[in-house]
């Protein structure tokens, strides 16, 4: 038998690097011929004249990512299945069961729970279109996340002490989801181990009335904290100043005897790695609630097992609202290249074992807190499959580039219809907005004419979302489930032995 690699070559979209002989490579990932004058650019050729620079992406600030990674199983081994006769959440009548009567409604959180129009969140963002990505998500009826290391991007934040007393980005982030708030989701706000010590979460619940905050153990789909690219003296020492991680330290001895002598050394800021413990960690929810948060929540990445563990029981001790899993292969901001495709558990391991945990958490009777899964999911079919495969235990999957893509390229259409300038791809559909924009009159039912007046990347948000609904609609009638309760594994259909292996049952 053939061994199929997994290894990604020394190439990347990253940072845009490429082989000149992509079809003969050897097991490193190289060339299989290596040149003296080669006229590409590998990982290779770029680390050898960058360094360091060439562990991250080249333009973090303006593009989001994902891992190029191939992995052995995912959801695509899987088909969804289908039934013919009766019907689970409705009466067996043609006239009422049919797709559009299915319920996609839900909620989470313990003692303040948040109703849902879909079982859908939107994790952790705070770059690129911001802005349409809360709105839509508002208008949408779902849970967006501000990501972390807001108040560390605000050029306006005011600290006294080391503590953040004042921040306008963090009130504009939270005032995109408001504005457009109809009684469903909510607007949470990230914060990492940084961000907890400059007291960000105790800022936005008592200044902007924040009620819904989420703690972020390590950095989710990466596992480290993000290290910035190089930065000026004086930069340095303004970040130091608020708190941060600075490396060599600006402030020593040793660093302005090079500075007098005429060197230049080369000053980065990273952000530090959490320290809890279970106990400090149930800790730390309690405090925050009795600041005054309704809801507290934690995301945590693909790490060891026990990892795992600790963290759902501490979310059990501690009645935490929701924990995200976020697994490999999904969006993220800013991470090392490297670890972005080899780092971390994919998502279809991750649930498995998270389904095993929380079973067992169930046979000793303790509490459940609500789970997401993110990952790799953006359309109907992947959030079906994650909610089958994780019933009864997670009941949420996290959408992050997918709903991005969809804000920031329904405003780059919206400013092309505005300059005449359509897009050859889109003239089929029409050249106006309301001529090329199809969902239009589902958003107006709810707001009325003043929707045709909201943000466009908002609007495409709302339409992407409104399309994955009623594909999901489509899927759960097709399995005559009717509610999102109804759903389980028996509605995957696994395609390879290792997936009927993961499936564990039904099938069997």
């Amino acid at each position: 038998m053939i061994k199929m690699s997994h290894s990604t070559k020394m190439s990347s979209g990253f940072n845009n690097t490429r082989l000149r002989t992509p079809d003969h490579l050897s097991c490193s990932g190289m060339c299989s011929e290596c040149v003296q004058e080669c006229p590409a650019l590998c990982e290779i050729g770029l680390s050898s004249i960058r360094g360091t620079e060439a562990a991250y992406p080249s333009n973090p600030n303006g593009s989001q990512f994902a891992s190029e990674k191939k992995y052995p199983v995912d959801f695509s081994d899987f088909n969804i299945n289908g039934r013919a006769f009766g019907a689970q959440g409705l009466p067996e009548d043609a006239d009422i069961a049919h797709p559009l009567s299915v319920d996609l409604s839900c909620s989470f959180g313990m003692m303040y729970p948040v109703a849902q129009k879909i079982p859908v969140i939107l994790p952790a963002v705070a770059k690129l279109n911001w802005q349409d990505y809360y709105a839509g998500a508002a208008m949408s009826g779902v849970t967006a996340v501000i990501g972390e290391a807001v108040a560390g991007k605000d050029s306006d934040a005011e600290f006294s002490h080391g503590r953040l007393t004042f921040s306008p980005l963090i009130r504009d982030m939270v005032s995109c989801f408001r504005t457009y708030d109809r009684g469903y989701g909510d607007i949470v706000l990230q914060a990492n181990f940084d961000d907890m010590s400059y007291g960000v979460l105790e800022y936005a619940i008592e200044k902007l009335q924040v009620r819904s905050v989420e703690l972020k153990l390590g950095q989710a789909a990466k596992g480290i904290q993000a290290i910035s690219k190089k930065i000026s003296f004086e930069e340095a020492k303004k970040l130091k100043s608020r708190g941060h991680l600075v490396y060599p330290d600006p402030e020593s001895e040793e660093i302005n005897k090079l500075m007098s002598s005429g060197f230049s050394p080369v000053f980065r800021t990273m952000g530090r790695l959490p320290m809890y413990t279970k106990d400090s960690l149930v800790s730390c929810i309690k405090r925050l609630r009795d600041c005054g948060a309704k809801r507290v929540m934690l995301k945590i990445g693909g790490y060891d097992r026990n990892d795992l563990e600790l963290a759902l029981e501490a979310s059990s001790e501690a009645s935490a609202d929701l924990i995200t899993f976020d697994s490999a292969g999904g969006g993220t901001g800013n991470s090392p290249c490297k670890m972005m495709n080899e780092w971390g558990l994919p998502s279809l391991y991750l649930e498995s074992i998270i389904w095993d945990i929380m079973d067992r958490m169930k046979k000793e009777n303790k509490p459940l807190p609500y789970v997401a899964i993110t990952g790799g999911f953006s359309l109907e079919e992947s959030v079906f499959k994650a909610l089958a495969y994780g019933a009864p235990y997670i009941s949420l999957a996290g959408l992050c580039r997918a709903p991005m893509a969809a804000a920031m390229f329904s405003k780059m259409v919206d400013e092309r219809i505005k300059k005449n300038d359509i897009p050859a791809s889109l003239k089929k559909f029409g050249t106006t907005f309301d001529e090329i924009y199809c969902d239009m009159q589902d958003l107006q039912m709810i707001y009325g004419k003043d929707a045709e007046k909201f943000p466009a990347g908002a609007r495409g948000v709302f339409s992407y979302l409104n399309r994955l609904s009623f594909g999901l609609r489509l899927l759960m009638a097709l399995n005559r489930k009717f509610s999102l309760g109804y759903i389980d594994r028996t509605d995957l259909i696994p395609l390879t032995y290792e997936a009927k292996r993961l499936l564990e049952g039904p099938w069997l």
